[in-house]
């Protein structure tokens, strides 16, 4: 049976070997025991609420309770760019125009913007190749926004997910060889690691701040802006449906998209219901429904075929095991899959 629940000191060593497959591209999965161990001293620490709200890193597992396993693995950062530097290019327009020779130009420009900075980030979503099935990948990613539903004074209002952005069979990123390897001087993957790393001053350093043309960039690279990598893509989609979406900025080394979103307006908050746990009842076969407990330093969350009538929702005797709760106590849920409105 799987579970999504808070990370745990003790699962440093499984989270280690999770990020072994992750390949490269994720800079905040990293198979790094310094950093990683740093990630989940923090984890630990926001569950605890012992570190301020901004500093928070709330990291979740998707743990297969039969094996032990770590299948999966999200994210949701409290605000990014308050310790260090946070850089995206945002895409805008320079026109340049001549009424005497009738010449009229609109250019697309990468601008490097700190624009985002203080947002909260969803991060981190990572799927084991063999739990890639069903609806575990759509359940991973969408548990991020019950636990922000459930605790929304936790974050800022603005909410953030920067995509992987795309890369060739070979690995290579089209974009970084057509722009940032004139700047940087180093290879994509050591570029990668050392923004794992933290080390991110090299980046004010050595990137122009003027806004950059990029029709003077090779076509390789203007063709991917935006784009995600395919193996992104199904989590692009999943964000979208939740109220995501793309408003220009990304990333400036792949050009990934970054996705935005008011928190107030994700389909959590709209949409997602407390109802208590009816321990006596029988639960009935329905459409698959996310539930989590209400326990921020105990988070958890299955996904479970029953459907709340008048506040109250039937659970099996396992199911509740898995949430950590009982007959009486109070569980969050939203529908896993978003409802079409039906229009007579």
């Amino acid at each position: 049976m799987l579970v999504v629940r808070a990370i745990h000191a003790s699962d440093l060593d499984a989270l280690i070997e999770l990020a072994h497959q992750v390949g490269s591209g994720m800079t905040t999965l990293k198979p790094d025991r310094k950093m990683l161990g740093d990630r989940v001293s923090v984890a630990v620490a926001s569950f605890a609420e012992t570190i301020p709200p901004e500093q928070r890193d709330y990291m979740f597992v998707m743990e297969d309770t039969t094996s032990g396993r770590l299948a999966g693995v999200c994210a949701i950062k409290g605000a990014v760019g308050l310790d260090e530097p946070f850089y995206n290019y945002r895409i805008g327009t320079l026109v340049h125009s001549s009424r005497e020779l009738d010449v009229f130009t609109r250019m697309d420009t990468l601008y490097l913007s700190n624009d985002l900075t203080g947002a909260t980030e969803l991060c981190s979503l990572f799927l084991h190749p063999d739990y890639r099935s069903g609806n575990n990948g759509k359940w991973l990613s969408k548990s991020r926004f019950l636990f922000i539903a459930q605790f929304p004074h936790l974050f800022t209002a603005k909410l953030i997910a920067e995509m992987r952005g795309y890369q060739a069979e070979d690995g290579s990123s089209p974009f970084y060889e057509g722009l940032g390897r004139h700047f940087f001087k180093m290879d994509f993957n050591h570029v990668d690691h050392l923004t794992a790393m933290g080390k991110k001053s090299f980046i004010a350093e050595l990137m122009p701040r003027q806004p950059l043309y990029v029709a003077y960039l090779p076509e390789s690279a203007q063709e991917v802006i935006g784009k995600v990598h395919l193996s992104t893509a199904p989590a692009r989609r999943l964000l979208e449906q939740e109220g995501m979406h793309f408003e220009g900025y990304v990333d400036i080394f792949d050009a990934g998209p970054v996705l935005q979103a008011r928190v107030s307006e994700l389909r959590a908050m709209r949409d997602s219901t407390v109802a208590t746990v009816d321990a006596g009842a029988t639960p009935t076969d329905t459409d698959p429904l996310l539930v989590s407990n209400t326990k921020l330093n105990d988070f958890r969350m299955i996904v479970a075929h029953a459907n709340p009538v008048s506040g109250k929702l039937a659970l099996t005797p396992d199911e509740q095991a898995l949430l950590h709760c009982q007959g009486g106590d109070t569980v969050r849920t939203l529908s896993l899959n978003v409802r079409k409105n039906v229009h007579v």
